[in-house]
C-alpha cells in the first residue's frame, strides 16, 4: 500500500497532498471511502449538506476503517458549512430560521454526530455569504468552533474573488489555511488567486480537476508525457497540479483509478515539462 505524501498548511496541519472527496456517493458513500483509505488514501471531504453528501455514511466508514486497524488520528478529515442557499429546503440539517451564529454551531453538531468524532481538521465554509456582514458573522461563528478545538484548521469553498478573499484574511482572526474552488478555465484557473494563497500559506484544493479539463488531458504535451512516463494522462494532470503545490479531490469510484491516483508521487516532471502544460 502506497501512502502519499503530506503538505503543512499555515495552520500547521498535516494535510496529505491527495484528498477523497465524497460528494454524490449517495449510498456507496461508506464503501467507497472505506475502499479510498484501504487503498492509501487518508484524506477525506465531505459537507453537511444532504443535498450532495451523506456524511453519515462517512461516519460509518470511519468506524468500519478502525476494524482494518486505521484510526480516527490517521485520517484527515473536512466537513463544510453549507449556508442555507446551497441546502435542499426539505432536508436542512439547521434551523434555517435561528441566527447565522446558530446555525453553523448547528451544523458542526450534526456534523460530529455523522462522523462520530469530537473534531474535524479542517471546517470550510462551503460559499461566501452575502452581504459581507454576513460571511465575518458565519466566520466568527466558525473562530468559535476552532478555539473550542472543535477544528484544527477553518477554511472557505467557491471563493473566486480574490479582493473578497483577502478581505476575509485580514478581517479574520483565525486566518483561512484552505481554498477550495474549482479548477476552471472560466475562473482563469485563479492564477492570481493561487498565487497569493502561496504567499499567505493557504492551500488550495482542487475539484473539478479532470471533469472540466478535458482539453488539458487531451493536450498534446500532456499525451507526451503519458507516453514518456508509462502513465495516463489523469495521472500526469493531478502531479502537475501537486507539483504546483494543488492539493486535488479525487471523486474516483475506480479500484483501478484509484490506485492509479496514489501512483502519481512515484515519478516527477522536469520544470520545462511543467512549463509545457498549458491551461488556456
Amino acid at each position: 500500500m502506497h501512502v502519499h505524501p503530506y503538505v503543512i498548511t499555515n495552520a500547521n496541519v498535516k494535510m496529505p497532498s491527495l484528498i477523497y472527496g465524497t460528494a454524490w456517493k449517495k449510498e456507496h458513500t461508506a464503501d467507497l471511502v472505506v475502499q479510498a483509505v484501504l487503498s492509501g488514501f487518508r484524506g477525506i471531504d465531505t459537507a453537511c449538506q444532504p443535498k450532495h453528501y451523506e456524511e453519515s455514511l462517512v461516519g460509518e466508514a470511519i468506524g468500519r476503517l478502525s476494524n482494518h486497524g486505521i484510526m480516527r488520528d490517521e485520517l484527515f478529515i473536512q466537513t463544510k458549512f453549507t449556508p442555507l442557499q446551497g441546502q435542499d429546503p426539505q432536508r436542512i440539517p439547521y434551523d434555517p430560521n435561528a441566527a447565522l451564529d446558530v446555525q453553523v454551531a448547528k451544523s458542526f453538531e450534526v456534523s460530529k454526530q455523522n462522523l462520530g468524532t469530537d473534531y474535524v481538521d479542517s471546517l470550510v465554509l462551503h460559499s461566501p455569504l452575502f452581504p459581507y456582514a454576513n460571511l465575518l458573522k458565519v466566520w466568527k461563528a466558525m473562530e468559535a468552533i476552532y478555539h473550542s478545538s472543535g477544528a484544527r484548521q477553518l477554511g472557505i469553498s467557491n471563493c473566486y474573488d480574490l479582493e473578497l478573499l483577502q478581505r476575509l484574511y485580514f478581517d479574520a482572526d483565525v486566518k483561512p489555511s484552505v481554498v477550495q474552488n474549482r479548477f476552471y478555465s472560466e475562473s482563469g484557473y485563479d492564477i492570481e488567486l493561487r498565487q497569493w494563497c502561496d504567499e499567505q500559506g493557504i492551500v488550495y484544493q482542487s475539484f473539478w480537476s479532470l471533469t472540466a479539463n478535458p482539453h488539458v488531458l487531451g493536450g498534446k504535451s500532456v499525451v507526451v508525457l503519458a507516453q514518456k512516463y508509462n502513465k495516463t494522462p489523469a495521472q500526469i494532470v493531478y502531479r502537475y497540479l501537486t507539483q504546483m503545490g494543488i492539493v486535488p479531490l479525487i471523486g474516483s469510484t475506480s479500484q483501478q483509478h484509484i490506485k492509479e491516483d496514489l501512483e502519481i508521487f512515484s515519478f516527477e516532471l522536469t520544470l520545462d515539462e511543467m512549463m509545457g502544460i498549458q491551461l488556456v
